[in-house]
């Protein structure tokens, strides 16, 4: 059949994938409990004439706020093939921004997944009038469940069953099926509208790069309500690959091991924190086995697509692969043919490392205004390139602005921000051309890269552009630096703010005697300043004079999306860095530069 609503995705599964017994799996009381595409079909059409059967109507808004699980899919299907829009939600945002988002949406029904989540929110959602109804995922004492839904639903599905087919064929696939509220870097989210069209055109044109099918597993941990994983998911359903959500971010590592998936995505953070142990794992070693480790370890420093590094050089990655990469990759499963890298840059040593032991990474690059993919590499040359983000994807024109912003038009660009026509038109051109903010180039006319954001870029005193972006990504290569941001818009010289890998500090300075109370102690501490330093300069070398960091300020803390130095999707929050280190960056600029 042809898929050009989302909600096709089930009949199409129906028809392709019958007798699939784990279409979707998730953990309970320590068991896998599997959903079958029988189960799948069902479920949805359950759902779907429990939430009629409550009142709700096409056009009517419905949340989900929860963790990534099979639940979250069928809640999704079932709104969508309803007529309704579903406006999923991060479970990790602060209550002013659940309340913009629960209200600015006009929510009339919140699905949230446990017992914790219910207790913050609920204090805020019983004060919003247009919110009818609550239902919780995990079994809470005193709160509707989910189930509730399910049995509203199948005791009316005879009378609803036409209904919701009615309803279905009166959807257009250029109707609203979603909106995404930006967690953003300033300011308040803005939600994102998106069509039918524009996802499903999105997975589909993209689904012949992916080399698994329904005799494959994926294991999902990154959150359901950003698009990313959202599309990515809609890809395995179209293809049939079976869908296994970890239990939490804390247990990817066990869950990888039971799971053994073919695939999985990602951002980077988590690929670098991998690439982390396995060095770690390295050091421990003594001997021939550290030397035999670390000899493969620069064999795929090295690396280069299409065998470009010689017979000699594939015979001693064949031995390598052998002998060391084969205990990496039984790491992640034992079968991990695609890691799928998203939402920040890819460090090109990674990218080589991954694809040296036989796990190729592939990155790719969108917003969530196109739904998201713009462009993204292929798994054989071609179509690969390292330190780019692919080819643009068919259906999709890219240009580049006389400054250098990435424009972008095609079926994937948003119908535009709910309620908000102004930044809309800021955003889409009168051609239709959406305006990504992102800097960017094409290599070699084919394979688009991206250099920076184009509101972070900024000048010296000296009138010299700075574009902090390539230089925090260099910075963050070296083992000791986790985060940095890089600063100095209408100053001397540019400086850096950098919360350090205290992991692998914590080692080295018991290597060293050094003592200390706490991270921040040890971030204090005059040996691990220098040592920074010396990353520091080690990667000035390879700068242009004027982007060289001349000063840093370490500090003791890590930074995350709970601490509120990153976004939802783990990008630097500038302004609320630059604000809690206000201190810090005063003392940089009231000293006199050295000579």
């Amino acid at each position: 059949m042809i898929v050009s609503r989302i909600f096709d995705l089930v009949e199409n599964y129906l028809e392709k994938y019958p007798y699939k017994t784990d279409v979707f799996a998730g953990k309970e009381n320590k068991v896998w409990r599997k959903v079958s595409t029988s189960e799948f079909k069902l479920k949805v059409d359950l759902i779907s004439s429990g939430l009629i059967e409550l009142g709700l109507k096409s056009g009517d808004k419905v949340a989900t706020i929860s963790n990534s699980r099979p639940e979250w899919n069928l809640t999704d299907h079932a709104i969508l093939q309803a007529g309704m829009i579903h406006v999923p939600i991060y479970p990790t945002l602060s209550i002013d921004d659940y309340k913009y988002i629960l209200e600015h949406s006009e929510i009339s029904c919140v699905f949230i997944s446990d017992k914790l989540l219910i207790q913050k929110l609920k204090p805020l959602i019983i004060n919003i009038p247009k919110i009818q109804f609550i239902y919780t995922y995990n079994e809470v004492d005193g709160e509707k469940n989910f189930k509730e839904v399910i049995d509203l639903g199948s005791n009316n599905i005879e009378k609803n069953r036409a209904l919701i087919e009615n309803i279905k064929k009166s959807i257009s696939e250029n109707d609203l099926a979603t909106i995404i509220y930006t967690s953003g870097t300033t300011g308040v989210p803005k939600g994102v509208m998106l069509s039918h069209r524009n996802i499903v055109t999105n997975f589909a044109s993209t689904s012949f790069i992916q080399p698994l099918n329904h005799n494959h597993r994926a294991l999902s941990f990154l959150p359901l309500c950003h698009v990313y994983e959202r599309v990515l998911n809609y890809q395995y359903q179209y293809l049939g690959i079976s869908i296994y959500y970890a239990e939490n971010m804390g247990t990817i590592a066990d869950n990888i091991k039971e799971v053994k998936p073919h695939c999985f995505s990602t951002v980077p953070r988590l690929l670098e924190r991998i690439y982390d142990k396995i060095i770690s794992a390295g050091k421990d070693l003594t001997g021939f086995k550290k030397k035999l480790f670390f000899w493969a370890l620069e064999l795929a420093h090295g690396y280069e697509l299409n065998r470009a590094n010689g017979i000699i050089y594939s015979l001693k990655l064949s031995l390598a692969r052998k002998l060391i990469f084969s205990k990496w990759k039984e790491g992640l499963g034992g079968n991990t043919q695609l890691i799928v890298s998203g939402g920040a840059a890819l460090q090109v040593r990674l990218a080589k490392v991954f694809w040296a032991s036989g796990m190729k990474v592939i990155e790719g690059y969108g917003l969530t205004e196109t739904s998201p993919i713009i462009s993204v590499n292929h798994l054989h040359s071609p179509n690969v390139k390292f330190g780019t983000v692919g080819p643009i994807i068919s259906d999709v024109t890219v240009k580049i602005a006389n400054d250098g912003e990435i424009l972008c038009k095609g079926p994937n660009v948003m119908m535009g921000y709910y309620k908000d026509s102004e930044a809309t038109k800021e955003i889409i051109d009168s051609d239709g051309f959406l305006h990504t903010g992102d800097i960017g180039t094409l290599v070699d006319d084919k394979f688009l890269k991206i250099t920076d954001r184009k509101k972070e870029i900024f000048k010296s005193s000296s009138g010299k552009y700075i574009a902090p972006q390539i230089i925090e990504n260099k910075l963050k290569e070296s083992d000791v630096i986790e985060q940095c941001i890089v600063i100095g818009e209408n100053q001397k010289f540019a400086s850096a703010i950098i919360s350090p890998n205290f992991n692998f500090l914590h080692f080295w300075a018991a290597k060293h005697k050094i003592h200390y109370t706490d991270n921040r102690d040890l971030a204090n501490n005059p040996k691990v300043i220098e040592r920074v330093q010396r990353e520091v300069n080690c990667f000035n070398k390879s700068l242009a004079l004027h982007e060289q960091v001349k000063r840093i300020r370490v500090v003791g803390e890590e930074w995350s999306v709970q601490s509120g130095e990153l976004s939802q999707t783990l990008k630097l929050r500038r302004k609320f860095i630059q604000e809690k280190y206000a201190d810090s960056v005063k003392s940089i600029y009231l000293q006199e530069i050295d000579n």
